[in-house]
C-alpha cells in the first residue's frame, strides 16, 4: 500500500518536472527567435487578421450607430447656444460663430422656467411617493395572500393599462368639478329638499387633490403597470421569510415594513423612478385638472417662443424651431441629472422586476 502511494507520488513529481523543463525550453527558444519573427508569428496570421476584422466591424457599427442616436441631440445642444445671425450663416454647422446665452435667459425670464420646475416637481415628487407606496402594497397583496375574487380584481388592475384615457376623460373631470365621496353630500342635501343639479363638496381642480387622490387609490397613469411589477416581484421573494417573521411574533403590517420593504428598496426606486419621469412630462392629467396656467403652469407649458426674443427675419422658422428645442433640453435636464445618480438602483430594479422584452 505504501509503496504504491510512493509511486504514484514520484509520478506526479517527474510530470511536474517535466512540464518545468518544457517550460525552460519555450523560454530559450523565445529568447534566440528574434523580435521581428515573435511579431510575425503572433500577428501575421489568418486568426489574428480574422479577429482583427471583427473588432474594426464591431467598432465601425457602433460608432455609426452612436452618430444616428446621438446627433440629434448635438444638434439641438448647439442649436441653443447659437444667436441669430448663425442660423443664416451657410458656413455654421454645429460649433456657433456668435455663441450666447440669450435663448435661456429668454426662456428663464419670460416663460417663467423656475415656477414650472417648482410646481413639475412637486406635482412629480408627490404622485411618484404615493404611486410607490400604494403600488407596493396592492402588488404585496396580490403576490402573498389568498382571497375571494383575487382573479377578477386583478382583471381590473390589467384593464387600467388596456382603457384609453381619453374614454375617462369627462368623466374624471366631472367627478373633481363637483367632487362628492359616494354622493353622501348629494344624498343629504337631496334628503334636506335642495334642488341643486349637481351637489358638490368643492371644485378641486387647479390644486393638487385630483392627482393625489388618483395615485393613493391606485387609478393615476401607469398605476397597473407598476402593481404588476410589484406583483412579479414579490411573486420571487421566499414565503420562509414572511413564515420566520410570524414564529418570531411579528403580524403582517409589521413584517411588511420590517422585512419586506428593506429589501425591496431597489424595486420601490424603480417605480418612483418611473412614476416622476412620466409625470414630469405629462400633458394629459395635467391639462385636465389644470385650467388655470397662470399660477399652475407645468414644465410642458413653456415650450413657447420667449416674447423677448426677436424672430421676425429670413430664417425665423428655424430660429423658432432652435427655441422650442432649447425648452425641450431644459424640461429633459433635470430628468438626465436624476437618472447618472439613480441609475445603477434602477438597472438593478428592473432586473429585479422579472419583466423581459
Amino acid at each position: 500500500m505504501d509503496s504504491t502511494f510512493s509511486n504514484k507520488r514520484a509520478e506526479k513529481e517527474l510530470k511536474r518536472l517535466q512540464r518545468k523543463e518544457e517550460a525552460l525550453r519555450r523560454i530559450k527558444a523565445q529568447e534566440k527567435t528574434s523580435f521581428g519573427m515573435r511579431l510575425r508569428y503572433k500577428y501575421l496570421t489568418p486568426y489574428f487578421a480574422k479577429k482583427l476584422v471583427w473588432i474594426i466591424f464591431r467598432l465601425v457599427l457602433l460608432i455609426g450607430i452612436s452618430y444616428v442616436i446621438l446627433f440629434p441631440y448635438i444638434s439641438k445642444i448647439a442649436g441653443s447656444f447659437m444667436a441669430r445671425e448663425d442660423f443664416v450663416d451657410q458656413t455654421v454647422k454645429l460649433i456657433p460663430k456668435y455663441p450666447t446665452l440669450d435663448t435661456y435667459k429668454a426662456i428663464i425670464n419670460d416663460n417663467r422656467y423656475f415656477q414650472a420646475l417648482f410646481n413639475s416637481t412637486t406635482l412629480s415628487v408627490m404622485a411618484g411617493v404615493c404611486q410607490m407606496l400604494t403600488c407596493a402594497i396592492v402588488g404585496y397583496g396580490f403576490s402573498k395572500f389568498k382571497f375571494r375574487f383575487k382573479g377578477i380584481l386583478f382583471v381590473f388592475v390589467i384593464l387600467t393599462m388596456i382603457i384609453p384615457h381619453d374614454t375617462l376623460q369627462l368623466s374624471m373631470f366631472m367627478k373633481f368639478r363637483y367632487f362628492d365621496i359616494w354622493g353622501i353630500v348629494g344624498g343629504i342635501k337631496t334628503l334636506f329638499g335642495s334642488t341643486e343639479a349637481t351637489p358638490a363638496i368643492g371644485n378641486l381642480l387647479n390644486s393638487y387633490w385630483p392627482l393625489g387622490i388618483l395615485s393613493l387609490t391606485g387609478l393615476a397613469f401607469k398605476n397597473g403597470l407598476f402593481i404588476y411589477i410589484m406583483k412579479q416581484y414579490f411573486n420571487g421573494v421566499p414565503d420562509e421569510l414572511e413564515e420566520a417573521a410570524y414564529v418570531d411574533g411579528a403580524g403582517i403590517i409589521k413584517t411588511f415594513i420590517r422585512i419586506i420593504i428593506p429589501m425591496s428598496l431597489p424595486m420601490l426606486v424603480t417605480i418612483f423612478m418611473f412614476s416622476f419621469a412620466w409625470q414630469w412630462s405629462d400633458t394629459f392629467y395635467t391639462g385636465l385638472f389644470f385650467t388655470d396656467k397662470t399660477n399652475y403652469l407645468m414644465l410642458p407649458n413653456i415650450v413657447s417662443i420667449p416674447s423677448s426674443l426677436d424672430t421676425q427675419y429670413s430664417a425665423q422658422v428655424t430660429y423658432e424651431a432652435a427655441i422650442r428645442n432649447t425648452c425641450g433640453l431644459m424640461i429633459l435636464a433635470p430628468l438626465v441629472i436624476i437618472y447618472l445618480f439613480a441609475q445603477r438602483t434602477l438597472i438593478e430594479g428592473v432586473e429585479r422586476s422579472g419583466i423581459t422584452g
